[in-house]
């Protein structure tokens, strides 16, 4: 899903607000999520998740095509980690919406799961 998906199902069930004002308050949410993470911050939404930025260290990679060491910088990175819930209701539906590119033997497993 997309923004612009979210904003449209939004207005699907909210058909007594403008859809300006769905497009507004979904922005306005983003933006002070983003606000909140870039002061450091952490933001957690019960049941769904939790949104924190952790530190990844400077480290010697190499570029795969050829083979070069690089130095990558220390930075800050964004990190999502799911609810109980979420988890448990993404488990709940693997078997109505199998992975394309599941091995067949993985899926017999989750079959009788």
């Amino acid at each position: 899903m997309v923004k612009s998906e979210l904003i449209l199902s939004l207005g699907y069930k909210l058909d007594h607000l403008a859809p300006q004002d769905i497009e507004f308050a979904v922005n306005f949410i983003l933006d002070e999520m983003s606000k909140t993470l870039a002061a450091g911050g952490r933001i957690e939404v019960r049941g769904f998740g939790t949104f924190s930025v952790r530190y990844r260290q400077a480290r010697r990679a190499h570029n795969p095509r050829t083979g070069k060491k690089v130095a990558t910088p220390s930075k800050f990175r964004p990190h999502f980690k799911p609810g109980k819930l979420l988890r448990q209701r993404v488990d709940k539906n693997r078997l109505n919406y199998p992975l394309k590119d599941q091995p067949k033997v993985a899926r017999a497993l989750f079959q009788d799961a």
